[in-house]
């Protein structure tokens, strides 16, 4: 039995140790990863420099994106890195740098998410309202708190997991560390984990909720519109992120309800990807290819570019 010390090492296990898979794996997941960063970066360019976008939802976007930015660069750089040099170690300080930002950046995604949606409910159902609910000091106390909330709960979940003795070889059957993967390395059961674990997914299943009620009012608000256009435009922005949300949480749910298999499945990996790699890759998609004031913003800043370089 060791407890976990400054000095340890784990191996990431990855998924699998055949090399051709293995570089398949590290080139597609560097596609995916510059194809978040490129995207994420633009959002976050263009929601600063047009002062069009200077409104409460393109504010929460830009969050988002900062937020999707750290939540992909803290596990795929690392997986891919491995994947190429063959080399599948990570160091003890590595593996809590991983445990704590990926809580605190996905805890705060959540809460950040139940915020938009919160704000779209609040644009589409009372516009009449919406300056004064959606006020510029509202919407940064709103923001702060999802933040706020994200730390807390990475501190907890940090504390909690590294607090246990160890039992047998160090290897986590993941591409990064996660939690489930490392508490099935303890000795005996950690009850301080699962409660944050049982704390956190009902603060999850309580956002999930929230998200879906507000979609509800909305969806009942958009089918009563006379535009038919205004409703297209309406659900072909609210229904793909409600497919990411609802993929993001119910992934997410699946990886730490459900017990772990004494053999870890590749199915577990697949699973762990849509709650790390696909909400940063699809949320830039969400939100500036199907968005019409976020391409037309992309076009001006392009033009502008342009004419900076003739």
């Amino acid at each position: 039995m060791d407890n976990l010390t400054s000095g340890s090492t784990f191996f990431l296990m990855g998924f699998t140790d055949i090399r051709e898979i293995q570089i398949l794996h590290a080139v597609l997941f560097l596609l995916i990863y510059l194809a978040a960063l490129l995207g994420n970066l633009l959002i976050i360019l263009v929601t600063t420099k047009d002062h069009c976008l200077h409104t409460p939802m393109y504010f929460f976007l830009k969050n988002l994106s900062f937020l999707d930015l750290g939540l992909i660069s803290i596990t795929v750089p690392k997986s891919i890195t491995n994947s190429l040099m063959n080399y599948n170690t990570i160091s003890f300080l590595g593996c809590v740098s991983q445990v704590f930002f990926f809580f605190s950046l996905a805890t705060t995604e959540v809460a950040l998410l139940t915020v938009m949606s919160y704000d779209r409910y609040v644009a589409i159902c009372h516009p009449l309202r919406y300056n004064s609910i959606m006020s510029h000091g509202s919407c940064v106390r709103m923001a702060a708190s999802s933040w706020l909330s994200g730390g807390l709960n990475a501190i907890l979940h940090t504390a909690s997991t590294f607090s246990t003795p160890t039992c047998g070889s160090p290897e986590v059957h993941q591409f990064f560390c996660d939690v489930p993967q490392l508490l099935a390395l303890a000795c005996s059961p950690n009850p301080g984990e699962f409660v944050v674990i049982g704390l956190s997914l009902v603060f999850d299943f309580g956002c999930f909720v929230f998200i879906d009620i507000s979609y509800i009012y909305i969806f009942s608000t958009v089918l009563r519109m006379p535009s038919r256009e205004g409703r297209a435009r309406a659900f072909s922005t609210c229904l793909p992120h409600l497919i990411v949300v609802t993929l993001f949480l119910s992934s997410g749910f699946f990886a730490y309800l459900h017990p772990l298999p004494k053999s870890p499945s590749l199915s577990d990996l697949r699973i762990s990807v849509f709650y790390t790699v696909v909400p940063p890759t699809m949320n830039p998609l969400i939100y500036s290819l199907r968005n019409k004031d976020m391409k037309t913003a992309l076009k001006k800043l392009a033009m502008t570019r342009v004419c900076q370089l003739s």
